[in-house]
């Protein structure tokens, strides 16, 4: 893939690509007449023209403050390009200050039938601001009047008082960019580390240029303070402009099994290392992991709070009054925890209103509810440490930063070895994580603020084992019964599905899954008993389970069970195949054939295996009399895969969707 996209992309680092003007409200015709994009002839929008500039701006209240402009420019093609035509902004907010966005303008151009270029103005009404969690507001804005050929534009700026904070610059997106423009400038008090993602090649223009600080004193002199004098001084100091310019950058494409594509986006990072004001002494923001873990672990919100025990002492030593072994009063806290203080749904891995607040009022962020945990544990003598964890949907922090990490879980050190809980989901255990954490690796805090690396990742494959019986009519209908059951991951995500659902809404989607699927005597056991397999049964009918021809029955033995297609259709991935955890399917499915045919052919048994003990599969089918069974197992053992072993596991899929689509044939005696 790398090599492909290196093949037919062209970069250009040259001011005279960009020589075009792309003024604001200067859209031209032949923008509009564009019926395709010339770079992906399938996107169904594209960004012609995207601009950014963020820079530092001296307010004399405030210091410096960080100021981005944006201008973006972007066709839409088709009625599926219309999702570009709403752009959301997150603005980072705390408890004492927030960002702002101003200077909003956007417009959507459109061909009338005369020819003419016409204009619609984005009005208040299309605008919406929300507050989207405690750390950041949103600003949506829905685009007019957008139709196929639409060429849309905006711009806005983005004032920050977080001036340490800098956004990445994103250089590639789910659609093509066919000019690209980005602007970092930097006063040499700040100095910042620079982290490349991707897989394009991208390196910018660094020029030093001067500037300065002009501070205005204002003075009143004369009868009665009449007249006022200014007097105006300099500061002149240096600052760091990096430019980029790209042209033609493909669209990222979404592929199955990826964690979180942003991973693999191409955009740069500027992490601030440290700064230094003229007659003060350097100030180290982030320089290794261990620096951003101390900053972590020393904020008030995270390490004092880790440290609190006197809200909850009483209820711990009667909780654990008669419990001596460690995992006893491990599982003990843990049940006690998630039924006492429910999670209000905010990622952190700092304490907002405090683990006190949380406790009393009974709810919290994760950081509170995790936190409190592991207090909760080391006061009843465990080995107990946080953790922080990235989340699947914020990313793999592949560098030191200290937004690297934004959600904290717990653990324990027993004698088998470490036990990761979280007490934010009501149906996870010990070990069995939210799908949301298992992201890599966490990084465990010890007491002396060191840390360590611990895969997230569990070792023991989900097991999801179904058993068929079923009775196939002459009419192609089969009718019969199902048996599942389902352990570990399999089983925390089946509950987190189940016990929130509406019950009717929830057969129905599984009826609706198979065309002409019927579910009757529909029972859940174990559901709220964690530490057993969750197992599901019905009673169904299927109409049209086998093709008739003449006098001949053709079926799969997994009847509506097979699978329909390789999810893997790339001809090459540069990225991980992420399957979130190793699983196991088993499958026993029996068919009684109707009386009066007997069978002619059936599929052969085959035995497949992925090199390195990643996976296996098996296909065993028999037949006695009138009876046909499949013994069918499905193994994936890790669940990240490297992309070196792509193409294997693409033609490992390929046979296994193969051999499921092959067909018993019956022949009428």
């Amino acid at each position: 893939m790398k090599n492909l996209i290196l093949s037919i992309v062209v970069l250009t680092m040259s001011q005279l690509v960009l020589a075009q003007d792309y003024d604001f409200r200067d859209v031209s015709k032949s923008e509009l007449q564009e019926v395709y994009c010339s770079i992906d002839s399938s996107a169904n929008a594209a960004y012609l023209y995207k601009k950014r500039r963020s820079y530092y701006y001296y307010n004399k209240e405030s210091g410096f403050q960080l100021i981005t402009e944006v201008h973006e420019r972007i066709k839409i093609y088709n009625q599926k390009g219309y999702d570009y035509a709403t752009k959301s902004v997150y603005l980072y907010r705390s408890s004492k200050d927030e960002e702002k966005l101003t200077g909003l303008k956007a417009y959507t151009y459109n061909l009338g039938t005369d020819g003419k270029i016409e204009e619609t103005k984005l009005k208040k009404d299309g605008i919406f601001e929300t507050e989207r969690s405690e750390y950041y507001n949103e600003t949506k804005f829905t685009m007019p009047n957008v139709k196929e050929g639409s060429v849309i534009e905006y711009e806005y700026r983005i004032v920050s008082p977080f001036s340490q904070n800098v956004d990445e610059f994103v250089f590639q997106h789910d659609i093509p960019v066919k000019k690209l423009l980005s602007k970092f400038e930097v006063p040499e008090y700040y100095t910042f580390k620079v982290s490349t993602k991707g897989f394009l090649m991208v390196s910018p223009e660094v020029e030093s240029v001067s500037d300065k600080i002009t501070f205005t004193n204002k003075t009143r002199t004369g009868y009665n303070i009449s007249k006022t004098n200014f007097e105006y001084s300099d500061v002149e100091f240096t600052k760091t402009v990096s430019t980029y310019h790209l042209e033609n950058v493909p669209a990222l494409k979404d592929e199955p099994y990826v964690n979180n594509l942003d991973n693999y986006r191409s955009a740069v990072k500027y992490e601030l290392s440290f700064m230094k004001f003229p007659d003060s002494p350097i100030k180290y923001i982030t320089t290794t992991w261990e620096d951003v873990v101390k900053t972590i672990y020393d904020s008030p919100n995270f390490g004092t709070e880790l440290n609190k025990t006197n809200y909850f002492e009483d209820d711990i030593d009667a909780l654990i009054a008669t419990a001596q072994e460690p995992e006893k009063r491990l599982s003990l806290i843990y049940a006690y925890l998630k039924s006492r203080v429910k999670w209000n749904g905010y990622y952190s891995k700092y304490a907002s209103e405090g683990v006190k607040s949380a406790y009393k009022d009974q709810v919290g962020n994760s950081a509170e509810i995790n936190l409190m945990l592991t207090a909760m544990l080391r006061y009843a003598g465990l080995d107990a440490y946080p953790v922080l964890v990235s989340t699947r949907n914020n990313g793999v922090p592949l560098f030191p930063t200290r937004e690297g990490y934004n959600y904290v879980i717990s653990s324990v050190k027993l004698s088998e070895g470490y036990v990761l809980l979280d007490g934010t989901s009501e149906y996870s255990s010990p070990n069995i994580l939210p799908y949301r954490t298992l992201n890599w690796q966490g990084r465990i805090i010890k007491k002396d603020g060191l840390s360590k690396l611990i895969d997230l990742y569990p070792k023991n494959n989900s097991i999801h084992s179904i058993t068929v019986m079923a009775n196939m009519a002459e009419t192609g209908k089969v009718e019969g019964a199902l048996r599942s059951s389902k352990t570990n991951h399999d089983a925390l995500l089946y509950r987190e599905k189940y016990l929130k659902a509406n019950k009717d809404d929830f057969l129905d989607k599984l009826e609706n899954k198979y065309v002409g699927f019927e579910i009757s005597d529909f029972k859940v056991s174990n559901a709220t008993e964690l530490a057993k397999p969750i197992l599901e049964s019905y009673k169904f009918i299927k109409e049209e389970q086998a093709d008739i021809v003449g006098e001949k029955m053709y079926f799969s033995p997994l009847l509506f069970l097979k699978t329909n297609e390789n999810p893997f259709k790339s001809e090459n991935r540069e990225f991980p195949i992420d399957f979130g955890y190793p699983s196991a399917q088993k499958y026993r499915v029996i068919i009684n054939i109707p009386e009066g045919y007997v069978v002619e052919s059936v599929p052969e048994n085959v035995s497949l295996a992925l090199p390195d003990n990643l996976g296996d599969f098996k296909y065993v089918l028999t037949t006695s009399g009138q009876s046909i069974q499949l013994m069918l197992n499905i193994e994936l053992n890790q669940a990240i895969v490297s992309p070196l072993y792509y193409k294997t596991l693409k033609e490992y899929f390929k046979r296994i969707v193969d051999k499921e689509n092959e067909q018993i044939v019956l022949t009428k005696v």
